[in-house]
């Protein structure tokens, strides 16, 4: 979320002019949750309730949610909650018994993998799966070091913390790791891939001299936080051998991208033509139950194994199990990655269309459901408007729809819906944009 949109301290001034209850709470969260906390909008949201691709207030008054990607099927999808209801009924445990559905929903994501992913590691976060990915990599490649995109998000564990460098100045990086400029930084480049690759191979050399080595590269595979680039398909191959080169690892973070929401595949790296040596999912497996895993080729796991034990108590519990599993039934009946490009499709057009009439707007990029607007002051410096971000975020929310921010100038739409969004929902959305942008001064 762009930070300006982001609250967590509220002046005398700018509470009075809220209403009550949403002032009596801000101030209740103050006091008892502390200042480490945030919340979206200049005019905090207090939501009760969610359906599909809406969220409703106290009020009843709906939002139109293009930004969660948690319930990445939709709030509330009745399938996942059937089954989660009916695993708590039966039975909740933990991975150290035998269960038939834990087995089934790790056969079924090796199913959608490259053959070389052979192991599956449940966790509860996609922070614990990134954190257990380094543990792993470590282990595999007797280093240290990593490299992360520029404003890369991976999680809030300490390590992971450490190469999360979109957490801000006050999470300082670790001394192992390194940051490559995402894709925007080889604009006008022949090679664009081979410039990211040549970027990642001095990254790793500097890792190499300061005595870190290179334990992995880990790249959402989306560049979500870094602006959202998808193009060009292909892009990630030249740092991919860059990074085993140096001895290290590929991470293929899919927290973000993963699950069908691109429209090309069920995973983000599948369009890069790259086989991972450790994959990461979260935030959709389980479409708001804490589920998240690590797939791994066999071959790294060898001596993990044998020097150490790995035990969740949630990760991968029987229900956690089932919501996963429901997740997945639903994206196959439904065909929801065939959907996603659908409606990606027909939003990315509708969002060139409204380019060639505003000129604040740079650049549309993206694939499937998940699109990146670039807000920009001028067209041929490309400088960021962060102010126009931060405006039409905020003019959104007041209109009903949801979004966010992201990329280093803060100044990137971030369209990121649940995958229950239909075209009439993207119309609602260009509509409302149409009209802010006219509006502007």
């Amino acid at each position: 979320m762009n930070r300006m949109s982001m609250i967590n301290a509220f002046d005398p001034s700018t509470l009075e002019a809220l209403d009550p209850s949403s002032r009596a709470l801000i101030e209740r969260r103050q006091r008892v949750l502390g200042p480490a906390y945030r919340l979206f909008y200049e005019d905090p949201l207090h939501l009760v309730r969610g359906d599909g691709v809406w969220l409703y207030d106290p009020q009843g008054q709906a939002y139109l949610d293009a930004y969660n990607n948690v319930a990445s099927l939709g709030h509330a999808q009745p399938d996942v909650v059937r089954a989660i209801a009916e695993q708590s009924a039966t039975l909740v445990t933990h991975t150290r018994y035998l269960h038939e559905g834990v087995l089934q929903l790790a056969e079924r994501l090796l199913a959608t993998l490259p053959s070389e992913m052979s192991h599956v590691m449940l966790t509860c976060t996609g922070s614990e799966a990134n954190d257990l990915a380094y543990r792993l990599a470590r282990t595999v490649t007797g280093n240290t070091g990593v490299i992360v995109t520029q404003l890369a998000y991976h999680g809030v564990t300490h390590s992971v913390a450490e190469f999360s460098p979109s957490l801000g100045q006050g999470v300082p990086l670790g001394a192992h790791v390194r940051v490559v400029p995402p894709p925007d930084a080889y604009r006008g480049e022949t090679d664009v891939a081979g410039a990211f690759g040549r970027a990642v191979a001095a990254a790793a050399q500097d890792l190499q001299e300061a005595g870190h080595g290179l334990a992995m590269l880990i790249v959402d595979s989306i560049f979500s936080s870094d602006g959202v680039y998808a193009d060009p398909a292909g892009f990630l191959a030249p740092a991919v051998a860059a990074a085993r080169a140096a001895g290290g690892l590929y991470v293929a973070d899919e927290v973000q991208p993963g699950f069908g929401r691109t429209g090309a595949a069920m995973w983000g790296f599948q369009r890069h033509q790259v086989i991972p040596d450790l994959v990461t999912m979260g935030k959709p497996m389980g479409n708001g139950y804490p589920v998240a895993a690590l797939v791994a080729q066999a071959k790294h796991l060898e001596r993990f194994g044998r020097e150490a034990r790995y035990f969740n108590t949630f990760g991968g519990n029987p229900v956690a199990a089932a919501a996963a599993n429901a997740v997945l039934d639903v994206i196959e009946r439904d065909a929801l990655i065939q959907h996603a490009h659908r409606v990606g499709a027909h939003l990315i057009t509708q969002l060139h269309d409204l380019a060639a009439r505003h000129p604040a707007i740079g650049d549309v990029r993206g694939v499937g459901l998940f699109i990146g607007v670039d807000l920009v002051q001028d067209l041929s410096t490309r400088a960021p408007d962060r102010e126009l971000a931060t405006r039409l975020v905020n003019a959104l929310r007041q209109r009903k729809i949801l979004l966010s921010a992201s990329g280093p100038g803060g100044n990137v739409l971030k369209i990121r819906p649940p995958l229950a969004f239909q075209i009439e929902h993207a119309d609602l959305l260009i509509t409302a944009l149409d009209e802010i942008l006219s509006s502007a001064p």
